[in-house]
């Protein structure tokens, strides 16, 4: 009996193939189709206006990577069964299911900081209730418990294959070249030492650019200043929202949203009642959006304001410091007060400060390692005139303000 191949026309990479019935049942569940509407990249598309990929497209593309790097680690005699490929992919594919809409916004608002990691752990566990124990395996690969450490590291380490898909599919849908990167490179380079993923040392130069242009990209794209902005204001518009709900006020929003306005829920409030999670699963970047406009002519002189800032793109302006903003942040709140005649406790949402981080390589994370010509393991950092020194692997902090005017 023949199996039916799907076979996807990827942007990115061109035709992708899902051989496997098992993928293709996981791919038609409801709960991984909601990724079709959930955007990869949030409030970006603002900046950068072809920023209007999914997180559906991305998950597709990290299963793909992950099969293409089995391939070739098989050329080298490094060879998984067959139900350890099956696992492996899965696990790429289900990496981002636990996302919301705007996920970082909605995990500092509405769900009570519960992470994505955690809810797409959960969403496995009651998917693999569901599919009869298919997912066990990936789920283990998933959460690093499972023996053959490497296929974990193919799915979330410093060198994932979900780091490779995003850093390729942002960098074509936003036309910031910075963030191209030799992908398949790299996967020719790979292989397997005492169970654990690392690089051959001709390819120490395609896993130096990819650490540069995942900096590149974090400064000039995910961490630029006005999608921060964005960012900022939509969480400000749904804590809100939140706040006016638990205070008793009635206000619009789709059935899934009004869910999460009205409780303050815990890691352990999800792992106890499966409603939240079943509630979790039908909302999308629409729930919000459709709540937003609405939200445009409420009472609520705050709310009204800050939504009708998004809808219309009238974004807070952002300032960036590597020293302090608390002098300028003073001047601004009183600009604010008086702009909007707003109180005390309602200028906090039209000018505030906070800070901003990002580590292009983790010193203290699992380390990208080198199996070196002569045989021997060094980290790449230990290279000759590597780039990815201690310079590059500190974390850079910066100080920002958010204001109107």
């Amino acid at each position: 009996m023949s199996v039916k191949v799907k076979i996807i026309n990827d942007p990115v990479y061109g035709f992708i193939r899902f051989p496997e019935p098992e993928i293709i049942k996981v791919i038609d569940h409801p709960w991984f189709q909601r990724l079709r509407n959930i955007k990869q990249m949030g409030l970006a598309h603002l900046v950068y206006p072809g920023a209007e990929h999914t997180r559906f497209a991305h998950s597709l593309g990290a299963c793909h990577l992950v099969g293409k790097a089995l391939d070739e680690l098989k050329t080298k005699n490094i060879i998984p069964d067959k139900e350890e490929c099956l696992a492996a992919r899965l696990a790429a594919l289900l990496h981002d299911i636990g996302h919301g809409p705007f996920s970082h916004s909605l995990e500092h608002s509405l769900v009570g900081g519960v992470s994505h990691e955690t809810l797409s752990r959960l969403i496995m566990e009651r998917m693999d209730k569901e599919f009869g124990g298919l997912l066990q395996k990936a789920i283990q690969i998933f959460d690093h418990s499972y023996p053959s450490k490497y296929l974990h590291q193919l799915v979330s380490s410093q060198l994932d294959v979900d780091r490779m898909d995003y850093l390729n599919r942002d960098s074509f849908y936003t036309g910031v070249s910075e963030g191209v990167i030799g992908y398949d490179r790299i996967l020719q380079m790979l292989t397997v030492r005492d169970n654990e993923l690392m690089v051959e040392e001709k390819g120490v130069y395609s896993v130096e650019k990819f650490i540069i242009a995942r900096r590149l990209m974090y400064w000039q794209v995910y961490l630029h200043k006005t999608v921060l902005g964005a960012e900022m204001l939509l969480i400000n518009i749904l804590k809100r929202a939140k706040e006016l709900v638990m205070d008793g006020q009635d206000l619009f929003a789709t059935p899934a949203l009004k869910y999460f306005l009205s409780k303050n829920l815990t890691e352990q409030d999800f792992k106890n009642n499966p409603e939240h999670l079943d509630q979790f699963c039908l909302l999308a970047d629409n729930d919000v959006m459709v709540s937003i406009k609405v939200w445009q002519t409420h009472k609520d002189k705050v709310l009204s304001t800050l939504c009708e800032m998004l809808i219309l793109r009238k974004l807070y302006k952002v300032l960036f410091s590597s020293s302090s903003l608390a002098s300028i942040l003073v001047d601004k709140k009183e600009s604010a007060r008086h702009l909007l005649n707003l109180s005390e406790d309602e200028v906090k949402y039209f000018a505030f400060e906070g800070v901003t981080s990002n580590s292009t390589y983790n010193i203290n994370d699992e380390l990208i390692k080198i199996e070196t010509k002569n045989g021997g393991i060094k980290n790449i950092t230990e290279i000759d005139d590597s780039l990815v020194n201690q310079t590059l692997a500190r974390a850079v902090h910066k100080n920002y303000i958010c204001y109107i005017q």
